[in-house]
Protein backbone atom coordinates (compact mmCIF):
# COMPACT_ATOMS: atom_id res chain seq x y z
CA UNK A 1 0.00 0.00 0.00
CA UNK A 2 2.86 2.32 -0.65
CA UNK A 3 1.44 3.65 -3.89
CA UNK A 4 -1.66 5.79 -4.39
CA UNK A 5 -4.50 3.30 -4.88
CA UNK A 6 -8.06 4.22 -5.87
CA UNK A 7 -10.78 3.16 -3.54
CA UNK A 8 -12.04 0.58 -6.00
CA UNK A 9 -8.89 -1.44 -5.39
CA UNK A 10 -10.01 -2.09 -1.85
CA UNK A 11 -13.47 -3.10 -2.99
CA UNK A 12 -11.82 -5.68 -5.21
CA UNK A 13 -9.75 -6.86 -2.28
CA UNK A 14 -12.96 -7.82 -0.53
CA UNK A 15 -13.96 -9.99 -3.48
CA UNK A 16 -10.49 -11.48 -3.72
CA UNK A 17 -10.52 -12.31 -0.04
CA UNK A 18 -13.83 -14.20 -0.04
CA UNK A 19 -12.26 -17.56 -0.84
CA UNK A 20 -9.77 -17.17 1.98
CA UNK A 21 -12.32 -15.81 4.42
CA UNK A 22 -14.60 -18.74 3.67
CA UNK A 23 -11.88 -21.11 4.78
CA UNK A 24 -12.02 -19.51 8.22
CA UNK A 25 -15.74 -18.78 8.42
CA UNK A 26 -16.49 -21.80 10.56
CA UNK A 27 -14.05 -20.82 13.29
CA UNK A 28 -15.25 -19.59 16.63
CA UNK A 29 -13.75 -16.50 18.19
CA UNK A 30 -11.94 -18.75 20.65
CA UNK A 31 -10.44 -20.76 17.81
CA UNK A 32 -9.40 -17.62 15.93
CA UNK A 33 -7.51 -16.40 18.99
CA UNK A 34 -5.95 -19.75 19.83
CA UNK A 35 -2.16 -19.60 19.76
CA UNK A 36 -2.18 -23.34 19.00
CA UNK A 37 -3.25 -22.58 15.42
CA UNK A 38 -0.05 -20.83 14.45
CA UNK A 39 2.78 -20.44 16.86
CA UNK A 40 6.23 -19.81 15.50
CA UNK A 41 9.45 -19.85 17.52
CA UNK A 42 11.75 -16.96 18.27
CA UNK A 43 14.03 -18.27 15.53
CA UNK A 44 11.31 -17.27 13.04
CA UNK A 45 11.47 -13.59 13.99
CA UNK A 46 13.32 -11.12 11.81
CA UNK A 47 16.17 -9.53 13.77
CA UNK A 48 14.72 -11.20 16.85
CA UNK A 49 11.81 -8.75 17.12
CA UNK A 50 8.08 -9.10 16.62
CA UNK A 51 7.18 -5.42 16.04
CA UNK A 52 8.39 -3.52 12.98
CA UNK A 53 7.35 -0.36 11.19
CA UNK A 54 6.86 0.40 7.49
CA UNK A 55 8.71 3.60 6.61
CA UNK A 56 8.48 6.02 3.73
CA UNK A 57 9.77 9.50 4.41
CA UNK A 58 7.74 11.75 2.10
CA UNK A 59 6.52 14.87 3.88
CA UNK A 60 4.08 17.61 2.94
CA UNK A 61 4.85 18.71 -0.61
CA UNK A 62 7.08 15.71 -1.27
CA UNK A 63 6.30 12.68 -3.41
CA UNK A 64 7.90 9.87 -5.41
CA UNK A 65 8.38 10.17 -9.14
CA UNK A 66 4.94 10.32 -10.74
CA UNK A 67 6.22 11.01 -14.23
CA UNK A 68 7.80 14.41 -13.76
CA UNK A 69 10.43 13.63 -11.15
CA UNK A 70 10.44 13.04 -7.42
CA UNK A 71 10.47 15.52 -4.55
CA UNK A 72 12.52 13.64 -1.98
CA UNK A 73 13.18 14.24 1.71
CA UNK A 74 16.60 15.54 2.69
CA UNK A 75 19.17 13.58 4.66
CA UNK A 76 18.39 15.75 7.68
CA UNK A 77 14.70 14.92 7.43
CA UNK A 78 15.34 11.19 7.03
CA UNK A 79 17.67 11.24 10.02
CA UNK A 80 15.03 13.02 12.10
CA UNK A 81 12.53 10.32 11.14
CA UNK A 82 14.89 7.49 11.99
CA UNK A 83 15.66 9.03 15.38
CA UNK A 84 11.95 9.30 16.14
CA UNK A 85 11.37 5.68 15.12
CA UNK A 86 14.32 4.31 17.07
CA UNK A 87 13.95 6.54 20.12
CA UNK A 88 14.23 4.53 23.35
CA UNK A 89 14.23 1.41 21.11
CA UNK A 90 10.51 1.96 20.42
CA UNK A 91 11.09 0.22 17.09
CA UNK A 92 14.21 -1.69 16.09
CA UNK A 93 13.09 -2.92 12.67
CA UNK A 94 11.79 -1.01 9.66
CA UNK A 95 10.61 -1.95 6.21
CA UNK A 96 11.81 0.02 3.18
CA UNK A 97 9.98 -0.51 -0.09
CA UNK A 98 12.64 0.07 -2.72
CA UNK A 99 16.38 0.35 -3.28
CA UNK A 100 16.44 3.89 -4.57
CA UNK A 101 17.94 7.12 -3.21
CA UNK A 102 15.80 7.49 -0.08
CA UNK A 103 16.40 3.90 0.99
CA UNK A 104 20.12 4.17 0.38
CA UNK A 105 20.19 7.38 2.42
CA UNK A 106 18.38 5.67 5.29
CA UNK A 107 20.87 2.80 5.32
CA UNK A 108 23.82 5.17 5.15
CA UNK A 109 22.46 7.29 8.00
CA UNK A 110 21.70 4.26 10.20
CA UNK A 111 25.28 3.10 9.76
CA UNK A 112 26.92 6.51 10.17
CA UNK A 113 24.96 7.27 13.34
CA UNK A 114 25.32 3.77 14.78
CA UNK A 115 21.55 3.51 15.21
CA UNK A 116 19.84 0.50 16.74
CA UNK A 117 17.79 -0.24 13.62
CA UNK A 118 17.61 -3.19 11.25
CA UNK A 119 15.98 -3.12 7.82
CA UNK A 120 13.92 -5.33 5.56
CA UNK A 121 14.99 -3.82 2.24
CA UNK A 122 12.67 -3.71 -0.75
CA UNK A 123 13.15 -4.07 -4.48
CA UNK A 124 10.21 -2.28 -6.11
CA UNK A 125 8.95 -3.93 -9.30
CA UNK A 126 7.25 -1.82 -11.96
CA UNK A 127 4.72 -3.16 -14.45
CA UNK A 128 5.97 -5.73 -16.92
CA UNK A 129 2.41 -6.65 -17.95
CA UNK A 130 -0.42 -4.33 -18.92
CA UNK A 131 -3.10 -5.60 -16.58
CA UNK A 132 -6.55 -5.58 -18.25
CA UNK A 133 -8.18 -6.22 -14.87
CA UNK A 134 -6.85 -3.05 -13.28
CA UNK A 135 -9.92 -0.76 -13.16
CA UNK A 136 -8.04 2.52 -12.93
CA UNK A 137 -5.72 2.03 -15.91
CA UNK A 138 -7.36 4.24 -18.53
CA UNK A 139 -5.50 2.60 -21.39
CA UNK A 140 -3.15 -0.34 -21.85
CA UNK A 141 0.44 0.35 -20.88
CA UNK A 142 2.50 0.83 -24.02
CA UNK A 143 4.84 -1.99 -25.02
CA UNK A 144 7.76 0.43 -25.01
CA UNK A 145 7.00 1.35 -21.40
CA UNK A 146 6.76 -2.29 -20.38
CA UNK A 147 10.13 -3.01 -21.99
CA UNK A 148 11.64 0.01 -20.26
CA UNK A 149 10.21 -1.23 -16.97
CA UNK A 150 11.93 -4.57 -17.41
CA UNK A 151 15.24 -2.74 -17.66
CA UNK A 152 14.26 -0.61 -14.68
CA UNK A 153 13.41 -3.70 -12.66
CA UNK A 154 16.71 -5.37 -13.48
CA UNK A 155 18.52 -2.27 -12.22
CA UNK A 156 16.35 -2.24 -9.09
CA UNK A 157 17.28 -5.85 -8.37
CA UNK A 158 20.95 -5.01 -8.87
CA UNK A 159 20.59 -2.05 -6.51
CA UNK A 160 18.96 -4.22 -3.86
CA UNK A 161 21.78 -6.74 -4.11
CA UNK A 162 24.40 -4.00 -3.89
CA UNK A 163 22.80 -2.36 -0.85
CA UNK A 164 22.18 -5.67 0.92
CA UNK A 165 25.83 -6.57 0.56
CA UNK A 166 27.16 -3.10 1.37
CA UNK A 167 25.02 -2.79 4.51
CA UNK A 168 24.94 -6.45 5.44
CA UNK A 169 25.01 -5.73 9.17
CA UNK A 170 21.81 -3.64 8.85
CA UNK A 171 19.78 -5.38 6.14
CA UNK A 172 18.24 -8.51 7.62
CA UNK A 173 16.04 -9.50 4.65
CA UNK A 174 15.23 -8.48 1.08
CA UNK A 175 11.68 -8.21 -0.22
CA UNK A 176 11.26 -8.59 -3.99
CA UNK A 177 8.12 -6.85 -5.24
CA UNK A 178 5.18 -5.40 -3.35
CA UNK A 179 1.65 -6.40 -4.37
CA UNK A 180 2.92 -7.02 -7.89
CA UNK A 181 1.01 -10.28 -8.34
CA UNK A 182 -2.58 -9.56 -7.31
CA UNK A 183 -4.93 -9.24 -10.26
CA UNK A 184 -6.12 -5.69 -9.51
CA UNK A 185 -2.76 -3.93 -9.51
CA UNK A 186 -1.30 -1.44 -11.97
CA UNK A 187 2.28 -2.73 -11.69
CA UNK A 188 1.78 -6.39 -12.55
CA UNK A 189 4.70 -8.75 -12.99
CA UNK A 190 4.33 -12.38 -13.97
CA UNK A 191 4.89 -15.07 -11.37
CA UNK A 192 7.68 -16.55 -13.50
CA UNK A 193 9.48 -13.20 -13.57
CA UNK A 194 9.11 -12.71 -9.83
CA UNK A 195 10.52 -16.18 -9.22
CA UNK A 196 13.42 -15.39 -11.54
CA UNK A 197 14.16 -12.19 -9.62
CA UNK A 198 13.95 -14.04 -6.30
CA UNK A 199 16.43 -16.64 -7.51
CA UNK A 200 18.79 -13.92 -8.73
CA UNK A 201 18.77 -12.18 -5.38
CA UNK A 202 19.16 -15.41 -3.42
CA UNK A 203 22.27 -16.29 -5.43
CA UNK A 204 23.86 -12.93 -4.67
CA UNK A 205 23.11 -12.22 -0.99
CA UNK A 206 23.33 -13.97 2.34
CA UNK A 207 20.11 -12.55 3.80
CA UNK A 208 16.75 -14.35 3.50
CA UNK A 209 14.58 -13.31 0.54
CA UNK A 210 10.81 -12.88 0.44
CA UNK A 211 7.92 -11.48 -1.62
CA UNK A 212 5.08 -9.39 -0.15
CA UNK A 213 1.48 -9.64 -1.27
CA UNK A 214 -2.10 -9.70 -0.06
CA UNK A 215 -2.92 -12.68 2.15
CA UNK A 216 -5.68 -13.87 -0.20
CA UNK A 217 -3.24 -14.10 -3.12
CA UNK A 218 -1.01 -16.38 -1.05
CA UNK A 219 -3.99 -18.58 -0.20
CA UNK A 220 -5.16 -18.85 -3.80
CA UNK A 221 -1.88 -18.88 -5.75
CA UNK A 222 1.06 -18.93 -3.38
CA UNK A 223 2.29 -22.52 -3.35
CA UNK A 224 4.86 -22.24 -6.18
CA UNK A 225 6.30 -18.98 -4.87
CA UNK A 226 6.39 -20.19 -1.27
CA UNK A 227 8.74 -22.94 -2.42
CA UNK A 228 11.19 -20.30 -3.67
CA UNK A 229 11.25 -17.74 -0.86
CA UNK A 230 12.83 -18.06 2.56
CA UNK A 231 9.68 -16.77 4.23
CA UNK A 232 6.24 -15.57 3.16
CA UNK A 233 5.28 -11.91 3.66
CA UNK A 234 1.54 -11.21 3.73
CA UNK A 235 -0.66 -8.12 4.10
CA UNK A 236 -3.90 -7.94 6.05
CA UNK A 237 -6.26 -4.95 6.37
CA UNK A 238 -9.59 -5.71 8.06
CA UNK A 239 -10.65 -2.06 7.86
CA UNK A 240 -10.58 -2.24 4.05
CA UNK A 241 -12.76 -5.35 4.21
CA UNK A 242 -15.60 -3.64 6.08
CA UNK A 243 -14.69 -5.05 9.50
CA UNK A 244 -15.24 -2.99 12.62
CA UNK A 245 -12.72 -2.70 15.41
CA UNK A 246 -14.31 -5.47 17.46
CA UNK A 247 -13.73 -7.88 14.58
CA UNK A 248 -10.31 -6.61 13.55
CA UNK A 249 -8.02 -8.88 15.54
CA UNK A 250 -9.95 -12.11 14.99
CA UNK A 251 -10.29 -11.37 11.26
CA UNK A 252 -6.57 -10.61 10.95
CA UNK A 253 -5.72 -13.88 12.70
CA UNK A 254 -8.12 -15.73 10.39
CA UNK A 255 -6.30 -14.22 7.38
CA UNK A 256 -2.95 -15.32 8.76
CA UNK A 257 -4.26 -18.76 9.63
CA UNK A 258 -5.63 -19.19 6.09
CA UNK A 259 -2.12 -18.63 4.71
CA UNK A 260 -0.66 -20.98 7.32
CA UNK A 261 -3.21 -23.64 6.38
CA UNK A 262 -2.30 -23.35 2.70
CA UNK A 263 1.45 -23.08 3.33
CA UNK A 264 1.96 -25.04 6.56
CA UNK A 265 5.74 -25.28 6.20
CA UNK A 266 6.33 -21.60 5.47
CA UNK A 267 7.67 -19.10 7.96
CA UNK A 268 5.26 -16.14 8.02
CA UNK A 269 5.86 -12.41 8.40
CA UNK A 270 3.13 -9.75 8.30
CA UNK A 271 4.49 -7.13 5.94
CA UNK A 272 1.63 -4.65 6.34
CA UNK A 273 -1.16 -4.29 8.89
CA UNK A 274 -2.74 -1.28 10.52
CA UNK A 275 -5.73 0.97 11.05
CA UNK A 276 -6.29 4.54 9.84
CA UNK A 277 -6.89 7.33 12.33
CA UNK A 278 -9.10 9.12 9.79
CA UNK A 279 -10.84 7.85 6.67
CA UNK A 280 -13.71 9.35 4.74
CA UNK A 281 -14.31 5.84 3.37
CA UNK A 282 -14.79 4.27 6.82
CA UNK A 283 -16.65 6.91 8.79
CA UNK A 284 -16.55 6.42 12.55
CA UNK A 285 -14.70 3.10 12.20
CA UNK A 286 -11.57 5.16 11.60
CA UNK A 287 -10.32 6.91 14.71
CA UNK A 288 -7.17 7.43 16.75
CA UNK A 289 -8.71 5.29 19.50
CA UNK A 290 -9.39 2.39 17.14
CA UNK A 291 -5.95 2.70 15.61
CA UNK A 292 -4.37 2.41 19.04
CA UNK A 293 -6.52 -0.58 19.94
CA UNK A 294 -5.80 -2.52 16.76
CA UNK A 295 -2.07 -1.83 16.84
CA UNK A 296 -1.83 -2.86 20.50
CA UNK A 297 -3.94 -6.00 20.08
CA UNK A 298 -2.20 -7.17 16.92
CA UNK A 299 1.34 -6.54 18.16
CA UNK A 300 0.56 -8.32 21.43
CA UNK A 301 -0.69 -11.34 19.44
CA UNK A 302 2.38 -11.17 17.18
CA UNK A 303 4.67 -11.12 20.19
CA UNK A 304 2.98 -14.15 21.75
CA UNK A 305 3.17 -16.10 18.50
CA UNK A 306 6.59 -14.95 17.26
CA UNK A 307 5.28 -13.44 14.02
CA UNK A 308 7.23 -10.37 12.95
CA UNK A 309 4.62 -7.74 12.10
CA UNK A 310 5.26 -4.46 10.31
CA UNK A 311 2.70 -1.83 11.23
CA UNK A 312 1.72 0.34 8.29
CA UNK A 313 2.98 2.96 8.61
CA UNK A 314 5.33 5.32 10.45
CA UNK A 315 4.12 8.72 9.19
CA UNK A 316 1.06 10.02 7.39
CA UNK A 317 1.74 10.81 3.71
CA UNK A 318 -0.57 13.41 2.26
CA UNK A 319 0.58 12.90 -1.35
CA UNK A 320 -1.37 9.62 -1.44
CA UNK A 321 -4.94 9.02 -2.48
CA UNK A 322 -7.42 11.47 -3.97
CA UNK A 323 -5.95 15.00 -3.94
CA UNK A 324 -9.43 16.42 -3.42
CA UNK A 325 -10.12 14.28 -0.32
CA UNK A 326 -7.96 15.41 2.59
CA UNK A 327 -9.66 12.84 4.81
CA UNK A 328 -9.02 9.85 2.57
CA UNK A 329 -7.73 6.71 4.26
CA UNK A 330 -4.56 6.50 2.19
CA UNK A 331 -3.30 9.67 3.85
CA UNK A 332 -3.87 8.61 7.47
CA UNK A 333 -2.32 5.23 8.27
CA UNK A 334 0.65 6.75 10.10
CA UNK A 335 1.32 6.33 13.79
CA UNK A 336 2.60 9.90 13.50
CA UNK A 337 1.10 12.80 11.59
CA UNK A 338 2.73 14.23 8.48
CA UNK A 339 4.33 16.89 10.70
CA UNK A 340 5.83 14.17 12.92
CA UNK A 341 3.51 14.44 15.91
CA UNK A 342 2.63 11.14 17.61
CA UNK A 343 -0.96 9.98 17.45
CA UNK A 344 -2.75 8.37 20.37
CA UNK A 345 -1.18 4.98 19.63
CA UNK A 346 2.27 6.49 20.29
CA UNK A 347 1.39 8.95 23.04
CA UNK A 348 2.75 6.85 25.90
CA UNK A 349 6.09 6.28 24.14
CA UNK A 350 6.46 9.92 23.07
CA UNK A 351 4.71 11.99 25.79
CA UNK A 352 6.84 15.07 25.19
CA UNK A 353 5.91 15.10 21.49
CA UNK A 354 2.24 14.30 21.92
CA UNK A 355 0.14 17.43 21.27
CA UNK A 356 -1.36 18.93 24.40
CA UNK A 357 -5.14 19.06 24.45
Amino acid sequence: MTLTLPRIKRILMIVLALASATICSGQTNHEAHSSAMIHQTTADLLAGVSKGLAYSGFRHGQHPDRGDGAANPTDAQILEDLRIIARNSSFRLIRLYDSQANSEAALRLIQANKMNLKVMLGAWLSAEISNPHCPWLKAPIADATLEANKTKNRREIENAIRLANKYSSIVVAINVGNEALVDWNDHMVSLDSVISYVRQVKRAVRQPVTVADNYAWWVKNGVPLAQEVDFVTLHTYPAWENKDIDEALSYSIANIQAVHTTLPHSRLVIGEAGWPSTASEFGKRASAENQKRHVNELTAWANRNNVTTFIFEAFDEDWKGDPSDAGGAEKHWGLFTVDRKPKLAMAELYPDLFPAK
